[in-house]
């Protein structure tokens, strides 16, 4: 089997893990491995039934079009191993009802054990999570064959919550430990230099009274949710938000291309989500012609293939702007760093209660601090507070998203 191309412009992938032992028996489709490119985690799926014999190690560098495994289509299938169930004759219900009852079988003395991991251990992805989350994998429930505990096994337990044994604290040793950093860490690394480096980076901040989307959520959640089939969260306001914001300025979701600049007359909206292999930000493309829930709906999409490790270079290439949320894990106040090659990003904060001056008088409001930074050499200062101030506006008059971030008195009036 060769390396497949994982998209335009990637020439040499990582081997990230391998999930089954050199020697194992495969069958046609199944996932046989995980290679990092400089975009994404791809699986690499088998391409014939037979044994397998691996001609890469994990963390090697391979080209794409390499050889890194050769697979046995002549071997036979081991005893005790059953095929697919497409490839099993069906029994008819006729046939199966006249059949004699069958006589309880003698225990075998020394049962055949599967080809690969034994029961009750990790496959080397799900290993390499369990590790790193500092996870007992005691704790999570197997659900692969024979007893295997599979990478999604993990993330499920990782999802439910539990104690791990980091959190239980320090061994108390002096040890230390290397790892080579992923293909992937090394390419978001190396752009994050390069941004700090070849741009103009300023930041600029404001608040946002969240009660009135918050009145929305609790007055509508449970419709919403029963009508559409997706909770109603903050994302979707914020990306409407965003997106008639960049209408009145166009700079903010342009980009610069040596002596030129580019503008979109379209916003793909970058969401940065969280994954086991890091921060992953796949793109919601026209998100200016959607409405609530399906930005919501494209939003969880993309978070799940994210999550499972299924996201694709495809899903996050072409974004024209950003939006992190990094107020899902406490954070106040950041500078979140542009995502290249675009020129602005916007970060959302926890929602605090603070007190706050309304009509002369003091009020306790959940408040959000919101920042957005961008490539001053494209976007002025006047553009940016004045983009920043407009999604405020939107946010807080959440009737505004629906006539172009006019109040709609002024519709009503012609002003």
């Amino acid at each position: 089997m060769k390396v497949p191309s994982p998209g335009e412009s990637i020439s040499e992938v990582e081997i990230a893990a391998w999930l089954v032992a050199d020697g194992d028996y495969v069958e046609k489709d199944q996932a046989i491995a995980e290679v990092d490119s400089d975009k994404a985690t791809l699986e690499l799926p088998a391409e014939e039934s037979g044994v397998i014999t691996l001609k890469a190690a994990e963390g090697d560098v391979v080209k794409v079009g390499q050889v890194v495994c050769h697979i046995d289509t002549s071997a036979a299938r081991p005893e005790g191993t059953k095929a697919p169930a497409s490839m099993e004759p069906e029994v008819s219900k006729a046939a199966a009802a006249a059949a004699p009852s069958p006589v309880a079988a003698a225990p075998n003395p020394d049962p055949i054990k599967p080809a690969s991991y034994a029961a009750g251990s990790a496959s080397p992805a799900a290993a390499k999570i369990l590790k790193e989350s500092g996870v007992n994998a005691a704790n999570v429930k197997a659900t692969g064959k024979d007893g295997r505990i599979t990478k999604q096994d993990v993330i499920a337990a990782m999802s439910a919550g539990f104690a791990t044994d980091a959190a239980q604290g320090w061994g108390g040793s002096r040890d230390q430990s290397r790892e080579k950093m992923s293909m992937l860490r090394r390419k978001i690394a190396e752009r994050l230099v390069a941004v700090k480096n070849e741009t103009a980076m300023l930041t600029t901040f404001n608040e946002v009274d969240m009660k009135p989307i918050m009145d929305i959520r609790a007055k509508y959640k449970e419709a919403f949710a029963k009508h559409h089939e997706v909770n109603l969260g903050f994302m979707s306001f914020f990306t409407k938000a965003v997106t008639e914001a960049l209408k009145l300025y166009p700079a903010v979701n342009a980009q610069i291309d040596g002596n030129e600049m580019i503008f979109h007359d379209y916003a793909d909206i970058g969401i940065a989500v969280s994954s086991p292999k890091g921060l992953m930000v796949p793109v919601v493309r026209n998100a200016e012609q959607m409405s609530l829930a399906e930005i919501e709906r494209e939003i969880k999409r993309l978070a799940i293939k994210a999550r499972d490790g299924k996201i694709t270079p495809e899903d996050m290439t072409g974004g024209t702007f950003t939006i992190t949320n990094g107020g899902v894990f406490g954070s106040m106040l950041s500078t979140p760093i542009i995502n290249p090659p675009q020129s602005a990003i916007l970060g959302m904060h926890n929602v605090v209660e603070r007190p706050v001056a309304i009509k002369g008088q003091v009020e306790i409001r959940p408040i959000m601090y919101v920042a957005l930074s961008y490539d001053h050499r494209i976007i002025d200062g006047k553009e940016s507070v004045g983009f920043l101030v407009k999604v405020k506006e939107m946010l807080e008059n959440p009737e505004r998203m629906l006539f172009g971030s006019k109040d709609p008195l002024q519709i009503l009036l012609g002003l």
